[in-house]
Protein backbone atom coordinates (compact mmCIF):
# COMPACT_ATOMS: atom_id res chain seq x y z
CA UNK A 1 0.00 0.00 0.00
CA UNK A 2 1.11 3.68 -0.85
CA UNK A 3 2.84 5.08 2.35
CA UNK A 4 0.86 8.41 1.44
CA UNK A 5 -2.46 6.43 1.70
CA UNK A 6 -4.84 8.59 3.70
CA UNK A 7 -7.87 6.01 4.22
CA UNK A 8 -6.22 2.96 4.87
CA UNK A 9 -8.41 0.86 7.19
CA UNK A 10 -11.31 3.68 7.00
CA UNK A 11 -14.61 3.56 8.96
CA UNK A 12 -16.96 5.86 7.01
CA UNK A 13 -18.47 7.84 7.07
CA UNK A 14 -15.28 10.37 7.29
CA UNK A 15 -15.89 13.97 9.50
CA UNK A 16 -14.00 17.15 8.67
CA UNK A 17 -14.00 19.15 11.94
CA UNK A 18 -12.21 22.97 11.72
CA UNK A 19 -10.71 24.52 14.38
CA UNK A 20 -12.00 28.32 15.50
CA UNK A 21 -8.74 29.21 17.09
CA UNK A 22 -6.28 29.89 15.01
CA UNK A 23 -4.47 31.53 12.47
CA UNK A 24 -4.86 29.12 9.75
CA UNK A 25 -7.59 27.48 7.74
CA UNK A 26 -7.25 24.12 9.40
CA UNK A 27 -9.62 21.06 10.24
CA UNK A 28 -8.88 16.93 11.28
CA UNK A 29 -10.48 14.35 9.27
CA UNK A 30 -11.24 11.53 11.11
CA UNK A 31 -13.21 8.27 10.51
CA UNK A 32 -16.67 6.70 12.22
CA UNK A 33 -14.26 5.20 14.81
CA UNK A 34 -12.22 8.17 15.95
CA UNK A 35 -9.17 7.77 14.29
CA UNK A 36 -7.79 10.54 12.46
CA UNK A 37 -6.41 10.34 9.04
CA UNK A 38 -5.51 13.74 8.04
CA UNK A 39 -4.73 16.64 9.54
CA UNK A 40 -5.32 19.80 6.69
CA UNK A 41 -3.41 23.01 7.02
CA UNK A 42 -4.16 26.40 4.96
CA UNK A 43 -2.21 29.55 5.38
CA UNK A 44 -4.84 32.01 5.33
CA UNK A 45 -3.98 35.41 3.24
CA UNK A 46 -1.80 34.04 0.27
CA UNK A 47 -2.36 34.90 -3.30
CA UNK A 48 -1.33 31.16 -4.70
CA UNK A 49 -3.12 28.27 -2.47
CA UNK A 50 -1.01 26.10 -0.98
CA UNK A 51 -2.31 23.15 1.83
CA UNK A 52 -0.48 20.76 3.44
CA UNK A 53 -2.51 17.47 4.76
CA UNK A 54 -0.73 15.67 7.32
CA UNK A 55 -1.11 11.87 8.92
CA UNK A 56 -2.19 13.92 11.54
CA UNK A 57 -2.07 17.09 14.46
CA UNK A 58 1.43 16.45 15.68
CA UNK A 59 2.49 17.30 11.29
CA UNK A 60 5.85 15.25 11.73
CA UNK A 61 4.24 13.07 8.57
CA UNK A 62 3.42 14.90 5.35
CA UNK A 63 1.23 12.82 3.63
CA UNK A 64 0.27 14.92 0.46
CA UNK A 65 0.50 18.88 -0.42
CA UNK A 66 -2.20 20.39 -2.69
CA UNK A 67 -1.14 23.69 -4.93
CA UNK A 68 -3.06 25.99 -6.68
CA UNK A 69 -1.63 26.21 -10.26
CA UNK A 70 -2.40 29.82 -10.52
CA UNK A 71 -3.16 32.97 -8.08
CA UNK A 72 -6.82 33.25 -7.15
CA UNK A 73 -9.17 32.51 -9.97
CA UNK A 74 -12.70 31.18 -10.46
CA UNK A 75 -10.89 28.61 -12.84
CA UNK A 76 -7.94 27.25 -10.90
CA UNK A 77 -7.03 24.36 -10.95
CA UNK A 78 -5.21 22.12 -7.32
CA UNK A 79 -2.86 19.42 -8.15
CA UNK A 80 -2.71 16.76 -5.54
CA UNK A 81 1.16 15.72 -5.07
CA UNK A 82 2.97 13.49 -3.09
CA UNK A 83 5.87 13.62 -1.01
CA UNK A 84 7.94 12.20 -3.56
CA UNK A 85 6.43 15.49 -6.14
CA UNK A 86 4.35 12.89 -8.16
CA UNK A 87 1.11 14.31 -8.67
CA UNK A 88 -2.38 11.87 -8.06
CA UNK A 89 -4.25 14.14 -10.00
CA UNK A 90 -6.10 17.59 -9.76
CA UNK A 91 -9.59 19.20 -9.02
CA UNK A 92 -11.11 21.86 -10.83
CA UNK A 93 -13.41 24.38 -9.64
CA UNK A 94 -15.91 24.96 -12.94
CA UNK A 95 -15.58 28.37 -13.53
CA UNK A 96 -18.77 30.44 -12.93
CA UNK A 97 -21.00 27.87 -13.60
CA UNK A 98 -19.86 27.77 -9.47
CA UNK A 99 -21.21 30.95 -8.68
CA UNK A 100 -24.67 29.63 -8.80
CA UNK A 101 -23.91 25.70 -7.71
CA UNK A 102 -21.07 24.88 -6.62
CA UNK A 103 -19.46 22.26 -9.46
CA UNK A 104 -15.69 20.60 -9.60
CA UNK A 105 -14.47 18.04 -11.94
CA UNK A 106 -11.66 15.64 -10.19
CA UNK A 107 -8.79 14.13 -12.99
CA UNK A 108 -6.74 11.22 -12.41
CA UNK A 109 -2.67 10.71 -12.43
CA UNK A 110 -3.21 10.78 -16.06
CA UNK A 111 -5.41 13.92 -16.31
CA UNK A 112 -8.24 11.89 -17.55
CA UNK A 113 -11.52 13.48 -16.60
CA UNK A 114 -12.48 10.90 -13.54
CA UNK A 115 -15.24 12.23 -10.91
CA UNK A 116 -17.41 15.12 -10.71
CA UNK A 117 -18.56 17.14 -7.71
CA UNK A 118 -22.03 19.11 -8.24
CA UNK A 119 -24.23 21.11 -5.28
CA UNK A 120 -27.28 19.50 -4.74
CA UNK A 121 -29.46 22.51 -3.48
CA UNK A 122 -27.83 25.93 -4.29
CA UNK A 123 -30.80 27.57 -2.43
CA UNK A 124 -29.44 26.48 1.15
CA UNK A 125 -26.53 28.39 0.50
CA UNK A 126 -28.40 31.28 -0.80
CA UNK A 127 -30.79 31.24 2.39
CA UNK A 128 -27.24 30.92 4.56
CA UNK A 129 -25.67 34.47 3.11
CA UNK A 130 -29.72 35.77 3.74
CA UNK A 131 -30.13 35.15 7.04
CA UNK A 132 -26.58 35.35 8.38
CA UNK A 133 -26.90 39.20 7.89
CA UNK A 134 -30.15 39.44 9.74
CA UNK A 135 -29.29 40.56 14.08
CA UNK A 136 -29.80 37.84 16.05
CA UNK A 137 -31.69 35.02 13.42
CA UNK A 138 -28.20 35.31 11.98
CA UNK A 139 -26.55 33.02 14.35
CA UNK A 140 -28.88 29.80 13.64
CA UNK A 141 -28.30 29.59 9.99
CA UNK A 142 -25.60 26.71 10.72
CA UNK A 143 -28.73 24.68 12.21
CA UNK A 144 -31.07 26.02 9.09
CA UNK A 145 -29.55 25.60 5.95
CA UNK A 146 -26.60 23.15 5.46
CA UNK A 147 -25.45 22.66 1.85
CA UNK A 148 -25.08 19.10 0.36
CA UNK A 149 -23.03 17.66 -2.74
CA UNK A 150 -22.92 14.84 -4.83
CA UNK A 151 -19.61 13.19 -5.88
CA UNK A 152 -20.37 10.91 -9.08
CA UNK A 153 -18.11 9.00 -11.66
CA UNK A 154 -18.23 9.85 -15.65
CA UNK A 155 -21.38 7.39 -15.69
CA UNK A 156 -23.37 9.01 -13.25
CA UNK A 157 -22.92 6.59 -10.29
CA UNK A 158 -23.25 7.93 -6.89
CA UNK A 159 -19.48 7.51 -5.20
CA UNK A 160 -20.22 10.02 -1.99
CA UNK A 161 -22.20 12.29 -0.71
CA UNK A 162 -20.75 15.29 1.48
CA UNK A 163 -22.88 17.63 3.73
CA UNK A 164 -22.36 20.55 5.84
CA UNK A 165 -23.51 19.24 9.76
CA UNK A 166 -25.96 21.52 11.84
CA UNK A 167 -23.63 23.59 13.92
CA UNK A 168 -23.22 27.73 15.64
CA UNK A 169 -20.05 27.97 13.43
CA UNK A 170 -20.66 25.73 10.27
CA UNK A 171 -17.23 23.81 11.30
CA UNK A 172 -18.33 20.03 10.41
CA UNK A 173 -18.96 18.24 7.53
CA UNK A 174 -19.78 14.45 6.44
CA UNK A 175 -18.36 12.68 3.57
CA UNK A 176 -20.58 9.27 3.09
CA UNK A 177 -20.03 6.09 1.08
CA UNK A 178 -22.43 5.84 -1.58
CA UNK A 179 -21.12 2.98 -4.04
CA UNK A 180 -18.08 0.73 -3.60
CA UNK A 181 -14.16 2.64 -4.72
CA UNK A 182 -12.70 1.74 -7.94
CA UNK A 183 -8.58 1.55 -8.02
CA UNK A 184 -7.24 4.41 -6.98
CA UNK A 185 -10.05 6.60 -6.19
CA UNK A 186 -9.79 6.93 -2.49
CA UNK A 187 -7.67 9.51 -1.57
CA UNK A 188 -8.23 11.58 -4.96
CA UNK A 189 -11.80 11.71 -3.45
CA UNK A 190 -11.04 12.46 -0.22
CA UNK A 191 -7.69 15.44 -1.72
CA UNK A 192 -10.56 16.33 -3.82
CA UNK A 193 -13.52 17.06 -1.11
CA UNK A 194 -11.10 18.59 1.35
CA UNK A 195 -9.89 21.25 -1.20
CA UNK A 196 -13.66 21.78 -2.20
CA UNK A 197 -14.66 22.38 1.56
CA UNK A 198 -11.83 24.82 1.78
CA UNK A 199 -13.20 26.69 -0.85
CA UNK A 200 -16.98 26.69 -0.45
CA UNK A 201 -16.34 27.58 2.99
CA UNK A 202 -14.89 30.68 2.05
CA UNK A 203 -17.90 31.62 -0.23
CA UNK A 204 -20.17 31.02 2.92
Amino acid sequence: MNQTDLLQGNYFPIQFKFKISTLHNDFVATDALGNTHAYVKQKLFKLKEHIKVFADTSQTELKYEIKASKWLDFNTSYSFIRPDGSTLGRIVRKGWRSIWKASYDIYDQNDKPDLHIKEANPWAKVFDSLLSEIPILGIFTGYLFNPKYNLTRQDGTLVCSFKKNASFFGRKFTLNKEAEFEDGEEDRILLGMMMMVLLERRRG
